[in-house]
C-alpha cells in the first residue's frame, strides 16, 4: 500500500471518530424528551415491580406472623399451666410417686407411723414433749418424705428410658406410622414407668382426648422438664405444622445431652459429697470411739447443764453446716 492510500484511510478513521464524538455530545439535546420518557418508564417499572414483590411477599409475611403468634400463645398457655401446677395436692403427690394408695389409707398409715415413733421415743426415757415432737414428725414428715423419695426414684427411672422412647417414636414416624400408633408401640414395648405413662395417653385418645391434652396430663403425673419439652413440641407442631420427625429427632439429642451433662455434674460433685459425708460422720465416730475406750469420759457432756447446752449448740451448728454443704453441692439442671 502506497503512502496516498494510507493517508486516505487515516483521514476516514479521523472523520469517523470525529463524527462519533459529535453524535455522543449532541444526541442528548436532540432526543432529550425520549430520554426523559425512558428514564421515567424505567423508574415507574421499578416501583411497580417493587409493589408487585410486596404484594406477593405479604402472604408469606402474614403466614410467618401468624405462626409466630401461635407459638407465643402456646408458650404463654404452657407457662400459665406451669404456675398453676406449683401448688401440688396430696393426691397428685401420691400419683407422681407411683403408689396405689387412697388418701384415707395414706392418713391411716401416717397416723400409725406417728404413734409408733412417739411410743418408741417415749420408751427410751426422753421427756414427753420430745416424744410428742417425734410423733408429729412421724405423722406428717416421714410419710411425705417417703412419697418424695418414691417420686424422685420414679422420675429417675423414667428419664433413663425416655430418650429411647422418643427414638422409637421417630423410627415409627419414618416408617409411616401415625403418632398414635407410634405411641402404642412405646406403650407395649417399654417398661415401667415409661410404658404405663404412654399407655395412659393412648387410652385417652380412645375417649376423645387429643395427644396434646394427653401429654399435658402426663406432665402432671411426671413433672419433669423432658416431658414438658415433648408437650411443647407436639402442641406447637399441631398448630403450625412442619417436619415432626426431624423435630423429635432433635429433641432426642437434646434429652441425651441433658442426661450426659447431669451425669457429668454428679460425677464432679461426688468428691464434695464424699467430703461432706466424712466431715459429718467424724463427730459421731469420735464420740463412739471415746465411749468404747473410756466409758466415763464423756458423761459430763450428757449429764451437766453446761454439757447439754454445748451438745445442743454443737448439733445446731453441725446441722447448719450440713445444710449449707448440701446447698453447695446440689445442682439442678
Amino acid at each position: 500500500m502506497n503512502s496516498g492510500a494510507m493517508q486516505i484511510v487515516f483521514i476516514l478513521l479521523v472523520a469517523v471518530a470525529a463524527g462519533g464524538l459529535i453524535f455522543a455530545v449532541l444526541a442528548p439535546f436532540f432526543a432529550g424528551d425520549n430520554v426523559d420518557v425512558r428514564v421515567r418508564a424505567i423508574s415507574e417499572g421499578g416501583k411497580a415491580g417493587l409493589q408487585q414483590r410486596r404484594v406477593f411477599s405479604r402472604p408469606v409475611e402474614s403466614a410467618k406472623d401468624n405462626r409466630r403468634k401461635q407459638v407465643q400463645e402456646t408458650l404463654k398457655q404452657i407457662e400459665d399451666r406451669e404456675k398453676q401446677r406449683k401448688r401440688m395436692s396430696l393426691r397428685m403427690l401420691i400419683a407422681q410417686s407411683g403408689l396405689d394408695l387412697s388418701i384415707p389409707k395414706f392418713w391411716a398409715i401416717s397416723g400409725a407411723a406417728g404413734v409408733l415413733l412417739a411410743l418408741g421415743t417415749l420408751s427410751s426415757g426422753v421427756p414427753w414433749f420430745l416424744a410428742l415432737l417425734s410423733g408429729f414428725v412421724g405423722f406428717l414428715g416421714l410419710p411425705r418424705w417417703f412419697l418424695g423419695y418414691m417420686r424422685k426414684r420414679r422420675q429417675e427411672a423414667f428419664l433413663s428410658d425416655f430418650a429411647d422412647a422418643i427414638d422409637v417414636m421417630v423410627r415409627g414416624l419414618k416408617a409411616g406410622l401415625p403418632v398414635s400408633d407410634a405411641m402404642k408401640v412405646i406403650a407395649s414395648e417399654s417398661g415401667p414407668p415409661v410404658g404405663p405413662e404412654f399407655q395412659e395417653v393412648v387410652e385417652g385418645q380412645r375417649i376423645g382426648i387429643t395427644v396434646d391434652q394427653g401429654l399435658e396430663r402426663m406432665f402432671e403425673r411426671m413433672p419433669v422438664q423432658e416431658v414438658n419439652f415433648l408437650a411443647i413440641v407436639m402442641s406447637i407442631q399441631s398448630k403450625t405444622g412442619g417436619n415432626l420427625t426431624e423435630t423429635l429427632s432433635n429433641l432426642s439429642k437434646v434429652l441425651r445431652e441433658r442426661r450426659k451433662m447431669k451425669n457429668k455434674v454428679q460425677a464432679v460433685s461426688q468428691e464434695a459429697k464424699s467430703s461432706a459425708a466424712i466431715i459429718g460422720s467424724l463427730p459421731f465416730a469420735i464420740i463412739g470411739i471415746m465411749t468404747l475406750t473410756n466409758p466415763g469420759y464423756l458423761d459430763p457432756m450428757f449429764v451437766t447443764p453446761l454439757g447439754k447446752t454445748l451438745l445442743v449448740g454443737s448439733g445446731i451448728w453441725m446441722l447448719m453446716g450440713i445444710l449449707v454443704m448440701r446447698k453447695m453441692i446440689n445442682f439442678k439442671l
